[in-house]
């Protein structure tokens, strides 16, 4: 019996096949780029930040070095 001679329409079948696949899945990507771009300006903005904020101290600290002769009226160690 060769598949001309069925009595079930090919078109039919083929349509009801596809009916009965999952259905592809695609992902949406627009919330991880937008993730992304926000991190890389916030990034770029923090860095821009530490270039051009003034310094946190405005005179340089000079460390004295203790000296050899204990002041006048200190009792030694």
């Amino acid at each position: 019996m060769a598949a001309a001679d069925s009595a079930l329409d090919p078109e039919a079948l083929a349509y009801a096949r596809g009916l009965l696949k999952p259905p592809i899945v695609r992902e949406n990507l627009w919330g991880v780029m937008a993730a992304a771009g926000f991190a890389a300006v916030s990034a770029l903005a923090f860095a821009t930040a530490m270039i051009l904020a003034p310094p946190v101290t405005t005179s340089s600290l000079v460390m004295e070095e203790p000296s050899e002769v204990a002041p006048a009226g200190s009792e030694p160690n």
